[in-house]
Formats: C-alpha cells, sequence, structure tokens
C-alpha cells in the first residue's frame, strides 16, 4: 500500500484518478482549493479510511505529516475559459505550486508526476507532435498563462532532478473527456453536450476545421498511473491519436444525443491552434499504453453522465 498526495485532486481528470488509487488498494490524500474542482466528484470517498481530502492551495506553503510515496500534480485550472479568466493564478500553481510539491516529493523521498500539456506545443508546425517538438508557442499571448507556465514546470523538474536528483515524471495531456466534465468550463466537448442537450445552437468556432484527438477519462488515468510507476523521466505524450475536426465532432454529439439543435459558427479565439494530434509511439513503446475507448462510446457514457445533472435535467422539465 503506497500513500499518495493527488494535488487537484477533486477536478475532473484527479477525482477519476483517486477512485482508481483507492480501487488499487492505496491511501490517498487528495489537496484542492476547490476553484475548478467540486467536493461532489469525491464525496462518495470522503467516509473511506484510506481516502483524506485537504483543502489548500498548492501556491501556498503546506505541511504534510503523513509518509508520502508519490505525488500527481494536477493543481492548474486546464480550460481556456478558466485560465484566461484567473491568468496570475493558473501562472503561479504550475510554477511555485509546482516548486511547493517537488520540494516535498524531495523531502518525503517521493516521484512526483507533472501533468504538463498538448499546449506545450502551442500552434504546431510539425503534425502529429512528437515529444521531441519544442513547440510553436506565442510567449505573451493570452494563452500563455497556462501554455508558458506548464512549460517552465517542465524546466523546473528537470532542472530539480539535475541538481537535486529528484524524482519527476513528465506527461503531456492531451483532449479528455468524460463524466464529472463541468458543463461551464469553456471545453468543446462538454460545451457542445450542453448545448445539444438543451437544444440551443452548437457553437463552432471558425470553420470547424481545427482538429482535436479526444482521450477518454478512464484510459487518460491508466497512463497516468502507468507514467507515475515506470523508470521514464522525460516527457510522454498521453492522448488518443484518432484525429476529428470540431466539425465532425459536433455532428457526432447532435447524432448521440438526437438533438435539434442547429451549427453556427463563430470567429476563432486568438492563438487557437488549428492541429493537435499526439504521436504516442514512445507510450506504446515504453510503458506499454495505448488508449482503448473509442470516441463514440466515450461520447455516449459522457452524455449519459451529463443527462442527470440537475441543470440539464431542469432546463427539460424533468
Amino acid at each position: 500500500m503506497k500513500t499518495i498526495l493527488v494535488a487537484g485532486g477533486a477536478g475532473f481528470i484527479g477525482s477519476h484518478l483517486c477512485d482508481e488509487l483507492i480501487v488499487q488498494g492505496n491511501k490517498v490524500i487528495c489537496m484542492d482549493n476547490l476553484s475548478t474542482g467540486h467536493k461532489n466528484n469525491i464525496k462518495h470517498l470522503l467516509k473511506n479510511k484510506n481516502f483524506k481530502f485537504i483543502n489548500h492551495d498548492v501556491i501556498k506553503p503546506f505541511f504534510i505529516k503523513e509518509k508520502i510515496d508519490q505525488i500527481y500534480h494536477l493543481a492548474s485550472r486546464a480550460s481556456p475559459v478558466d485560465y484566461q479568466k484567473f491568468p496570475v493564478e493558473t501562472a503561479l500553481s504550475n510554477s511555485i505550486g509546482t516548486n511547493n510539491l517537488v520540494k516535498l516529493a524531495l523531502k518525503k523521498n517521493a516521484t512526483l508526476l507533472f501533468t504538463s500539456t498538448s499546449e506545450a506545443y502551442g500552434e504546431p508546425k510539425e503534425h502529429p507532435q512528437k515529444e521531441s517538438y519544442w513547440g510553436n508557442v506565442n510567449p505573451v499571448g493570452i494563452r500563455s498563462c497556462y501554455d508558458e507556465s506548464k512549460r517552465f514546470g517542465e524546466a523546473l523538474l528537470m532542472a530539480y532532478h539535475r541538481e537535486k536528483k529528484a524524482d519527476v515524471k513528465i506527461v503531456r495531456i492531451f483532449n479528455t473527456y468524460g463524466p464529472r466534465l463541468r458543463p461551464g468550463d469553456g471545453r468543446v466537448i462538454s460545451n457542445f453536450i450542453r448545448q445539444a442537450l438543451t437544444n440551443q445552437p452548437i457553437t463552432i468556432y471558425g470553420a470547424g476545421k481545427q482538429t482535436r484527438s479526444f482521450c477518454y477519462i478512464s484510459d487518460m488515468v491508466s497512463g497516468l498511473i502507468m507514467m507515475m510507476n515506470s523508470n521514464f523521466v522525460q516527457p510522454k505524450n498521453l492522448g488518443n491519436p484518432d484525429e476529428f475536426t470540431i466539425l465532425e465532432l459536433a455532428q457526432k454529439v447532435k447524432q448521440l444525443t438526437n438533438s435539434s439543435s442547429p451549427l453556427i459558427f463563430e470567429k476563432l479565439p486568438q492563438d487557437d491552434p488549428t492541429k493537435r494530434q499526439p504521436d504516442i509511439s514512445s507510450a506504446r513503446k515504453m510503458l506499454g499504453w495505448k488508449p482503448e475507448v473509442e470516441l463514440d462510446e466515450g461520447l455516449r457514457q459522457t452524455i449519459e453522465w451529463f443527462k442527470l445533472l440537475p441543470s440539464i435535467r431542469n432546463h427539460n422539465g424533468n
């Protein structure tokens, strides 16, 4: 049995990770300031003797008395709507927050896994993106609070690894979806499902020709755990390499929800990448990991979860 700290553990990915770590027989300490995470995501774990919740922001100093074997750092706003509204907090969570967690890892002789992002590649000139690609990022753009702070987090951890022998792991997460996505978080799948289920217009930015690759949450969690328990330090892409246009995604969601929502087109946001597809050959070879859930099946499960939300049920008169 390991004792594992999950920073950002009440969030979308973090809460699913907590679930799986508990199932595998570990003790889990979940730290979250509930800025985008929610207690509802972990309420089923609160009475579990192997689960502990701490309401705290990783930017601020903290002390944990328990022994810690592993630390997952997921404590950052991740949707463009969120991080553009709180750019300073976002930048600090991936810099000062990362520094606080790696110092804890050194003190506890623990392994730290940092969840970086596909946004580190910016508007990519390489397609699909390999980990060796250095990216094409606007360092002062409206998304830089997120993508540049993630890049800095990677650099900081490699500096600690080289100078102080910190045991660190880095993953670059591509678009992930599933139950517990926040309906109003601005991410494309949650937006489309919410709009489709309430028969509101489905908003597509640009012509919908930009592409994304969508990884179901269970696949992402398995990849994170496999990377944590591996011997690898350098960044690994985790995502589903199947590529879809945003217009294709909107049409899939509309079909699966039997929605009457019209499709409307609006101006493409600043610095929004036109292409996003992971090369996961390194994760396949080194970790033995690959995603298993096809987009249609993952969307069905996500749609069923959204149907149970009070905001959706109330809108539809249920």
